[in-house]
């Protein structure tokens, strides 16, 4: 059977029939849900049933994934507090976890972007400001190159789109991290690591974090990675 080229993908309209958003209880945090009651509309006018969905949306929708790479070829992976982690329901998981309750991963840096942040340069000056924070490297915008397209992480929760840049730097030169405040920043642990051990870690499950696996085999297959 011969392959197909993806090319466009299909078109869908999607209604909001009703917005049940305001009769639920909320406290208006940083993560807020909304409940809708929706409709799809096919090409050819055909429409689905109606059907419940709850979204979850923020102000800074969209991030950055950083790859900071040193003059060796290591990159930079940062220890990350995650709370939901430590509240997956066990009772409920189709096999359990190695390390029930765990909830720090290792991860590249990365960071929301602001809504001042705008376009490319936008969001190379995004990157700049995160790696100052999580790293305490001071890096120029311009030296930071795409990797790549954005991605969505969890499109069925959120709408939030994770673009990947990585840069070239001087890990010796870095200083005490500016972070932003947060205790899940507190106490990271800040590794520079062989992009093959890497690669390794997330093959066998030491690194569990899927935007880093996937910026990190980006990286690998980059012309500017073999430049």
């Amino acid at each position: 059977m011969s392959g197909r080229v993806l090319t466009s993908r299909p078109k869908v309209r999607i209604e909001i029939v009703r917005d049940d958003t305001a009769s639920m209880r909320s406290d208006e945090g940083f993560i807020r849900v909304r409940r809708l009651l929706l409709r799809n509309h096919y090409e050819g006018g055909e429409r689905s049933r109606e059907y419940r969905y709850d979204c979850a949306e923020r102000d800074a929708i969209d991030a950055v994934g950083i790859v900071l790479v040193d003059r060796e070829g290591r990159v930079c992976l940062r220890s990350s507090i995650r709370p939901p982690l430590a509240m997956r329901p066990g009772y409920v998981l189709a096999l359990q976890d190695e390390e029930p309750g765990c909830p720090t991963l290792y991860e590249i840096p990365a960071g929301l972007i602001e809504i001042e942040e705008r376009g490319e340069d936008g969001l190379r000056a995004c990157c700049a400001r995160e790696t100052l924070e999580e790293v305490g490297l001071h890096v120029e915008p311009g030296a930071f190159v795409r990797l790549g397209p954005g991605v969505f992480l969890t499109p069925g929760l959120c709408a939030e789109k994770i673009h990947f840049f990585a840069a070239e730097v001087d890990g010796a030169r870095a200083e005490e991290p500016t972070m932003d405040g947060s205790p899940v920043e507190e106490r990271a642990t800040i590794e520079w690591v062989p992009l093959e051990e890497a690669l390794a870690a997330c093959g066998d499950g030491r690194v569990l974090d899927i935007k880093t696996e996937l910026s990190l085999r980006r990286l690998a297959e980059s012309p500017w990675r073999r430049r």
